[in-house]
């Protein structure tokens, strides 16, 4: 462990040891500028890649889209409903709610389409939220690249550069160039039901007087702490702006403080929000708004004048009348405007917590500047995201693991010189102890599924509620006993059955048949023994073995994917394919343990994870974990389950 932290800090230390905001500031502009390149050059070779086959395959592009139904949404938005000819099922992708996209018509290359954001999916239909009508038949729908964001980012950072007051003295804190503040903690009274280490962390961070991070190993209750945190300042009067790298993470959050607080806010485009939740947004609080029935009266005004302005006057007094007319439509589009900045205005000035993404929409923000500032997910933030946040703060607190997934980067360049490494990592790596409170007790992981991440990764701190210290798969109604069921945890060692890892066919992916089938038969083996679909989840590091697997296995309610789409989440029983097996012991990204830090915290009751211990065990990490297994009694060979010729 030791070593990881050092290799870690060593990067961090070379970009706060550039002396200088100036320099700091070019380096995260010019990391910026590589992801840009990178995500636009896959953009282009998605747009560019006509084989029907090939385009599909990366789960970045839907094509041969039809819009088979439409209507109209939130601030009058367009939600168009698209599927496959003949209502076929949608391939696999990524294209999540909430995900900004680009919808094009697919019969012209050409087309550069309009700004569209997934607003709902179904296994056969996709919607998308868009502001006006596109052109074309058949349609695709491609993932897009968000300058938006990039140029906001840039912005902030430009801004911290030249920074003075207040926002100076937390930007050199965050630098390293000033020491934080803390006062004594106050023995405040919780309005949660917390344990002593969720207290003690909320006590932490509400005597910080510039940053505080609260670290929240897996099922320890950090968003139920943050919570809590953000719960007392507005006790105390303060304004709160409550954010999270992802529109997911912004709701969890949210769903949280509905509970806790009267008025809630959440900001941001209401087909990326929790349908559930969608009574908070801005967009349906200011259409509830009496004021907004007027504007909706002063609209269709407009529109008559407009109608009436396109007729066909003739002569000089015909032109007259007809700028008369424009010129009055004009006067109540400006009433239009001013009213509903008004209503805005009251809206947000009378929440007491605003829920938002780190991108920020400034506009609609302008000057507000809030006394707590909270990130949860803080280690999903690149650090050039974290300025527009940061610059609104009077104070700031910072949640999340730097054990688990680092931030999302598509340039090779710019993450090996640091850009996964998020502002929350760098702090704790560089300040220690002094800037962090750790939870400690967890709440998902029978205590043996805990023990090897809490070895590895949490200095063996974490402590197994007495609720789920012993509970067992075969606990639950309906499930019988059997090896798979009783025992918390399996190890299932390939070595010898020679089940070798390949390339997917046209693909860059790398798949392992013969792991595909064991993890088949596995699940059937659960579903015999009375385990649910919706109980399961299956893991792998590879997209190609997610779609060998989805292609196998049709059992309504069963998830199969890669660790990104589980972190923050749980499952009764976990299986995790982890494919690599060759005679070199290349383990590619495996290597970042973080990810296996994540898959293997996902499961409640029972952990089983399939693959060849002669390759993983080039690895340390990978070494110290076959050993763990073995010592626990809980490591099989694959010849004990028969399913091997």
């Amino acid at each position: 462990m030791q070593s990881r932290s050092s290799k870690h800090a060593s990067a961090s230390v070379a970009l706060e040891a550039l002396g200088s905001p100036d320099a700091y500031y070019d380096e995260l502009s010019r990391w910026l500028e590589l992801e840009g390149v990178a995500e636009r050059a896959r953009m282009v070779l998605r747009r560019q890649n006509r084989s029907r086959a090939d385009v599909e395959k990366r789960g970045e592009t839907l094509v041969d889209l039809e819009c088979v139904d439409h209507q109209t949404g939130l601030a009058g938005r367009w939600l168009l409903d698209f599927s496959k000819p003949n209502d076929a099922p949608l391939p696999s992708n990524r294209l999540k709610v909430g995900v900004p996209v680009v919808l094009s018509d697919d019969r012209d290359p050409k087309d550069q389409g309009i700004p569209g954001v997934v607003s709902r999916r179904q296994a056969n239909v996709i919607q998308v939220a868009t502001d006006a009508w596109p052109e074309g038949y058949r349609f695709r729908i491609d993932l897009s690249a968000d300058e938006t964001t990039r140029r906001r980012q840039v912005a902030a950072m430009n801004q911290a550069r030249t920074a003075r007051g207040r926002n100076r003295q937390l930007r050199d804190i965050l630098l390293g160039s000033r020491p934080a503040r803390f006062d004594e903690p106050e023995n405040i009274p919780i309005w949660s039901d917390l344990n002593p280490p969720q207290e003690d962390a909320v006590r932490f961070a509400m005597a910080a007087r510039d940053v505080a991070i609260l670290h929240g190993p897996p099922g320890t209750g950090k968003t139920t702490t943050l919570a809590e945190i953000i719960y007392q300042a507005v006790q105390r009067g303060d304004t709160v702006l409550a954010c999270a790298p992802s529109n997911t993470a912004v709701d969890n959050l949210l769903e949280r403080l509905v509970g806790m607080l009267p008025n809630v806010l959440r900001v941001g485009h209401p087909a990326r929000v929790f349908e559930a939740l969608r009574g908070h947004t801005l967009d349906e609080l200011v259409e509830n708004d009496p004021t907004t029935g007027v504007i909706r009266d002063l609209r269709r005004e407009v529109q008559e004048l407009v109608r009436a302005g396109n007729k066909g006057y003739r002569g000089k007094q015909g032109r007259n009348r007809k700028g008369a007319l424009f010129a009055e439509a004009g006067q109540l589009r400006g009433q239009i405007r001013s009213l509903e900045k008004s209503v805005i205005r009251s809206v947000l000035d009378t929440a007491d917590v605003i829920c938002t993404t780190t991108t920020i929409d400034d506009d609609l923000l302008g000057e507000r500047w809030f006394d707590l500032v909270v990130v949860d997910e803080a280690c999903q933030a690149t650090v050039p995201s974290i300025w527009q946040a940061v610059l609104r703060a009077e104070r700031l607190v910072l949640a999340g693991d730097h054990c688990q997934l680092p931030p999302t980067v598509l340039s090779d360049e710019a993450a090996a010189a640091g850009l996964r490494e998020s502002l929350m990592q760098r702090l704790v790596e560089r300040e220690g102890a002094s800037i962090f409170r750790r939870l400690t007790v967890q709440y998902r992981m029978h205590e043996q599924i805990m023990q090897f991440s809490s070895e590895q990764f949490y200095e063996n701190e974490l402590i197994a509620d007495a609720s789920v210290k012993q509970h067992q798969l075969c606990d639950l109604p309906g499930i019988q006993e059997t090896d798979l069921t009783i025992d918390p945890i399996t190890y299932i060692d390939t070595s010898g059955a020679e089940l070798r890892e390949e390339l997917e066919p046209e693909g860059e992916s790398k798949r392992n048949p013969g792991e595909a089938t064991l993890i088949v038969e596995l699940v059937r083996r659960l579903i015999d023994a009375g385990v649910t679909g919706d109980q399961i989840a299956v893991i792998a590091p590879y997209a190609a073995q997610v779609r060998l697997l989805r292609n196998q296995i049709d059992i309504p309610d069963l998830e199969i994917g890669t660790v990104d789409g589980f972190q923050g989440r749980e499952k009764e029983v976990v299986l995790i394919t982890m494919v690599r097996s060759n005679e070199q012991g290349e383990i590619g990204f495996l290597a970042d343990t973080r990810r296996t830090n994540v898959a293997l915290t996902r499961a409640r009751r029972k952990l089983i994870v399939v693959g060849e211990s002669a390759t993983l065990a080039h690895n340390p990490f990978y070494r110290q974990m076959l050993d763990f297994f073995e010592q626990a009694n809980a490591y099989r060979s694959v010849w004990e389950f028969g399913t091997i010729s």
